[in-house]
């Protein structure tokens, strides 16, 4: 569908490090510099993440993926096209070009739902967190379906001479355990008692997934495909009426300003352990080299701390394991500061394009294929 230097995402990029994470530690964007860092504790990675800049624009994705890694590198491959594809069309990036890649995306995913049915029914029952950012001429844009979390550090006056950075949240946590989301959900399918109902120790929407919009999880959105031979393999179905998921996302539109400084995209494995202001303030009091994997780290020093286990024990635990220690964590931090003196300097050269994206799974062996 779009070839160029955006083909670029759709392959792994950056270096390996020597741990349980995969990094880029600082590359330039338009609007300052970036850092990205990812650590996998699924046997298969889920979390996808990648940044496509320009002179003209930058994107952002992080996609927290569930039930398998289909949906989320499925995001990744498509998302981005369907933006850069709607904002050509539409002369420039809008709220509209962003609900159209959101929706052609999901369409898409749908189209490979029904091919890959009969032979890979578990397909259906695979879906996706989807939080991207845009910015383009100074606005930023903010879109979410899902738990993944954007956070804006931003510089506030106190007094005459001080000045601090506090954190702002600029997505919506989509997940019942929310009791403002279990309302919205609820408030959708009145005549559906049991739409939300607390099992295992969380709520969760007919007792299955937490989240209340994805990408994907076609078998909650579908009727059709909630059914054999779906459900020979995968348990009883869940007889549903109408849609208990959706794919329309919130989107934040929001003039960056002069006091804007960084901002935090990340899947809900860091926020699982690390609060927006705990965040904010890691990235306030440290080098921006690396600063993502820094977040990783003391995100996985909390998983470590809430089992009385040291850091350097979790990084030992081998990867399916891991999952019960801490969830697959991706970062990405967007600098905002136009640093005098840059390697942003090189977008000076209007034909500057690249685009950043983590690997598919950081375990793969060297003679695997990258999907």
């Amino acid at each position: 569908m779009f070839t160029g230097p955006l083909e670029r995402c759709f392959g792994g990029s950056g270096n390996y490090g020597n741990e349980l994470l995969w990094h880029v530690d600082l590359k330039p964007h338009a609007s300052g510099d970036y850092s990205i860092a990812v650590v996998q504790a699924n046997s298969l990675l889920e979390d996808q993440g990648q940044v496509f800049t320009s002179p003209s624009a930058t994107y952002v994705g992080v996609y927290d993926g569930h039930g398998g890694p289909e949906a989320s590198r499925f995001v990744a491959h498509h998302l981005f096209p369907f933006l850069h594809k709607f904002a050509t069309e539409q002369g420039g990036l809008s709220t509209d070009v962003i609900r159209k890649a959101f929706d052609a995306t999901e369409e898409e995913f749908l189209h490979l739902v029904k091919r890959s049915w009969t032979t890979q029914p578990q397909i259906a029952s695979v879906g996706s967190c989807c939080l991207v950012g845009a910015i383009s001429n100074g606005v930023l844009y903010v879109a979410n379906l899902g738990d993944s979390r954007a956070v804006l550090g931003k510089k506030v006056s106190q007094g005459k001479t001080s000045t601090s950075v506090v954190a702002e949240r600029l997505s919506t946590d989509h997940n019942v355990s929310i009791e403002e989301v279990r309302k919205e959900v609820a408030a959708l399918h009145p005549d559906d008692s049991h739409i939300v109902v607390y099992t295992r120790g969380v709520w969760r929407i007919k007792g299955i997934i937490q989240v209340s919009r994805s990408i994907g999880d076609v078998y909650l959105k579908k009727p059709e495909f909630n059914r054999a031979p779906l459900f020979q393999q995968f348990g009883l179905p869940v007889p549903l009426k109408r849609p208990v998921m959706t794919a329309e996302p919130s989107i934040l539109v929001r003039q960056l300003k002069p006091q804007d400084q960084f901002l935090i995209f990340a899947s809900d494995g860091l926020w699982e352990q690390l609060s927006d202001e705990t965040a904010v303030d890691i990235v306030m009091k440290n080098p921006r080299t690396g600063i993502a994997k820094r977040l990783v780290r003391a995100a996985l020093r909390e998983a470590a701390k809430k089992r009385e286990m040291k850091y350097d024990d979790i990084k030992r635990i081998e990867k399916g394991v891991r999952r019960h220690f801490h969830d697959d964590i991706t970062v990405i931090v967007m600098y905002l500061d136009h640093p005098q003196g840059s390697s942003n300097s090189r977008f000076k050269d209007h034909s500057v394009v690249d685009c950043t994206s983590a690997p598919v799974d950081i375990f793969l062996d060297t003679d695997e294929a990258q999907c």
